[in-house]
């Protein structure tokens, strides 16, 4: 069932239609075998939409015999050359308005030029056999903690939640994908298009490693872990206003602060942020990107309420290979107002809608949030932020892609448009970076590690 009214249906239609979908499609969702039959692995469901626009779940596609790590992705893929079978633009808008977010729907009308080329549906995204066995051990076992945001029991790598009942199981769902151990850049680009008038991008290149200690394959409890999502690294190389600074990240999986050491050349000495969380800007990008908005929603679930709406067909970046091509030329993929179309790849999926309102006694610079996650992968694809007087401020889309090294599907590349101030950020793609985004499934060296995230290491790499 989905909202078939205008585009607002999403917090009010969709409430309930969402709320019935979920419950049939999850009843008796005790039974792990479910998972077998009329689910996918990580739950969601194996049918095709009543209009067949949504293929069914067939299983994890391989890729094309030959591709191994540095050659493009997209030549590999089964369905590569394919033609848009139409395109949405300003005028058109309205009639698609029940396919799209509300943030998808005024970037059409308010941005010049942009459009959506819309693309035969491919599901993807699957999970690897220890992955699966996992997830089905969760629904039995995975646990909030007392808290009621954050994760206290799991069997990992694995979905904690494939039949949600709450919009935090959902986010945690998005949060322990399997994406691997890390995730290994030589070279991206975080990009934030001029201001208007102006034809100044700040265009910060930089090295990052991400480690991920529940990907380790196997079956492991999250208890016997020690409680962190993830160790982060970036070492900025240009401009020459963040050239020689980096940072090592700890975020936590049970605490809502992180922990930020950042190294500024300028005074040789590594400085903890103690609160470079949540909505805190970014250094070096004039205000245009926080902490909690890389890959669509990074950090601490602890500053809101997360309500489940339901489930929605939706136009979403869906196998978009065109943010990840690392054999393009930057300036020819991150035009002036917006991710080139040719670079944008958009399907119709379904996916679940959560609604997350900021809490009583809490702050942030978007009170109001609106997310649309993947039923396969639990990758976030798109998210509208409101302000504080209630108005639509940002449009967030994820660009995931099936992950040949993990037999996953990941979203790294994003791109995010501030529809107030008329500027987006593109970040995560290796998209005129030269080399490709390595994910990493075994540990291969001291990035595979704690040790290399703490305040000493990160000064001892740094005055090198």
């Amino acid at each position: 069932m989905i909202c078939l009214t205008k585009p607002y249906c999403s917090t009010t239609g969709l409430l309930l239609a969402g709320a019935l979908f979920a419950l049939a499609a999850h009843a008796g969702a005790a039974d792990p075998g479910l998972l077998d039959k009329t689910l996918t692995p990580a739950g969601g469901e194996r049918a095709a939409s009543k209009d067949g626009a949504i293929p069914a779940w067939q299983g994890t596609e391989a890729p094309l015999p030959g591709w191994e790590w540095g050659k493009p992705r997209a030549d590999y893929w089964k369905y590569k050359g394919e033609k848009p079978l139409f395109s949405i633009d300003a005028a058109s808008a309205d009639k698609y308005a029940d396919k799209l977010s509300a943030g998808q729907l005024a970037t059409l009308k308010q941005v010049k030029g942009y459009r959506m080329d819309v693309y035969p549906s491919h599901r993807s995204c699957g999970a690897p056999d220890f992955v699966a066995a996992n997830t089905r051990k969760n629904i039995e076992l995975a646990k909030l903690a007392a808290d009621g945001w954050s994760l206290k029991e799991a069997v990992v790598p694995g979905y904690p939640f494939p039949m949600p009942n709450t919009g935090i199981e959902v986010m945690l769902n998005s949060k322990m994908r399997y994406r691997g151990v890390g995730i290994d850049y030589k070279n991206v680009i975080t990009a934030v298009s001029p201001r208007p008038g102006s034809d100044e991008w700040i265009k910060a290149g930089s090295e990052q490693s991400l480690f991920i200690p529940t990907g380790a394959k196997g079956s492991t409890l999250l208890s016997k872990l020690s409680p962190v999502e993830f160790y982060v690294y970036f070492g900025y190389n240009n401009p020459t206003a963040l050239a020689g600074q980096a940072l090592a990240i700890t975020q936590y999986l049970n605490q809502a602060e992180n922990e930020t050491f950042y190294y500024f050349p300028g005074q040789r000495r590594v400085r903890r942020m103690p609160s470079y969380s949540h909505d805190s800007p970014q250094v070096g990008f004039e205000n245009q990107y926080t902490l909690d908005e890389p890959q669509v929603f990074n950090g601490a679930l602890d500053r809101f309420d997360f309500k489940l709406v339901g489930k929605k067909e939706m136009l979403v970046p869906y196998n978009a290979f065109g943010a990840f091509d690392f054999r393009a030329k930057f300036d020819d993929v991150a035009l002036r107002n917006f991710i080139d179309p040719g670079h944008r790849r958009y399907e119709m999926h379904r996916v679940w809608v959560v609604e997350a309102t900021v809490k009583s006694g809490m702050r942030h610079t978007a009170p109001k949030r609106m997310f649309y996650l993947d039923e396969d992968s639990w990758a976030l694809l798109v998210a509208d932020d409101y302000d504080g007087q209630g108005k639509l401020a940002k449009l967030r889309e994820g660009f995931v892609i099936p992950v040949y090294e993990t037999g996953s599907c990941d979203v790294m590349a994003m791109v995010q448009h501030n529809l107030a101030e008329g500027r987006y950020v593109f970040d995560g793609g290796s998209s005129g970076a030269g080399k490709d985004i390595r994910w990493v499934t075994e540990p291969d060296g001291p990035r595979y590690k704690a040790g290399f995230y703490t305040s000493d290491n990160l000064r001892a790499i740094s005055e090198r």
